[in-house]
């Protein structure tokens, strides 16, 4: 990300690329219950398995993408146990998964080391030890948002700035067995996997929380965030435009049609997007972009935004449209995660040529 015309206090950042990266080891959605239910050898819990099943029917998701092997994880029976000791080994499988750039922000859930995996990507793609930089720890599916936000302020605020913004996700930590009185373990399993995206720029606290334990993180879904998402939507959206409108006097006054913006929202699960549309009165096509992502890789927590980007960058461009944003110059970006917490940015979209 790059302010416009690279002075301080003027001129507005820019997203100057996007890129995504999934892992190679695929396991589709459908065949996933009797795998997961395999490797952890849980296959006599047959209630639990047949619930599992049901969960993962629901989601829309056909596939996902897994940083580790079936070999891998076979030949690890305590990653898949559901209450084993085995941080020490999870968090270094994560800290292997890890010009003109000034500035670095990285959003991960998939690592505490200190110093941690933007000092890693920092070396392994050569930038200079100047780059400042900005680590983002478990901030989980709302820490997209968040990282683009903080990118923005330092492209604007900084002569010269060019911010990449990395978010990257591995389930290493998160993935473990099924347990009989922790459903929304379960859920979890059904909906999480790896993604990592990249970007360079000129009351419901207890409804989705992560815990690092010893035996990872070990995360606790309410089944009522769809909802309670879908009650507080529409005010936080009439807020964000409002305060756009407040501080730029060249948007108009009268608030825009929700359906004549892109909306790149976080793909946490089938429902949540169901309850979005409805509530904001949404044309079934404006979250077409957020949909294929969750059917091709899942919820990927932070990173989750970015492939939505750039699966709509990719669609637009398709279908030779004005902008990259579906053809339209005004979005919003909604990214939801733990807390619960809710973060929106006003998105503009430049013409193509």
């Amino acid at each position: 990300m790059a302010a416009e015309n690279g002075r301080r206090g003027s001129g507005t950042a820019i997203i100057m690329g996007i890129g995504k990266a999934v892992p190679v080891h695929v396991f589709p959605q459908k065949s996933f219950p009797d795998y997961y239910f395999d490797i952890s050898n849980s296959n006599h819990m047959v209630e639990l398995k047949a619930k599992f099943a049901n969960i993962c029917e629901k989601t829309m998701i056909e596939k996902r993408h897994f940083y580790t092997s079936d070999d891998l994880l076979r030949s690890t029976p305590s990653m898949t146990a559901y209450n084993s000791p085995s941080l020490t080994l999870r968090q270094e499988l994560a800290d292997h998964g890890v010009s003109d750039i000034t500035h670095l922000v990285f959003s991960t859930s998939a690592s505490g080391c200190l110093p941690g995996a933007d000092w890693e990507l920092v070396n392994l793609l050569g930038l200079p030890l100047s780059t400042k930089r900005a680590m983002l720890y478990q901030a989980g599916c709302y820490g997209g948002g968040t990282a683009l936000r903080l990118a923005k302020d330092l492209a604007e605020n900084n002569p010269g700035a060019r911010v990449l913004v990395v978010c990257s996700e591995v389930i290493t930590l998160l993935l473990r067995g099924p347990s009989e009185s922790h459903i929304g373990n379960l859920v979890g399993q059904a909906i999480f996997s790896d993604a990592a995206g990249a970007e360079i720029i000129p009351r419901t606290r207890d409804a989705v929380v992560s815990k690092l334990r010893e035996e990872g993180i070990v995360f606790t879904l309410n089944r009522n965030v769809p909802q309670q998402i879908a009650d507080s939507i529409g005010p936080l959206i009439e807020r964000a435009l409002l305060e756009q409108q407040t501080a730029n006097t060249a948007i108009d006054a009268i608030a825009p049609d929700l359906n004549e913006m892109f909306w790149v929202v976080h793909a946490g699960c089938r429902e949540i997007l169901y309850k979005m549309e409805s509530k904001l009165g949404l044309g079934k096509e404006k979250l077409v972009a957020s949909r294929a992502v969750m059917g091709h890789y899942c919820n990927t927590r932070s990173s989750c935004v970015v492939l939505v980007m750039e699966e709509m960058r990719r669609r637009s461009e398709e279908r030779g449209l004005r902008t990259p944003g579906e053809g339209l110059d005004m979005g919003m970006l909604v990214g939801f995660g733990p807390g619960l917490t809710v973060e929106t940015i006003i998105l503009r979209a430049l013409p193509v040529n």
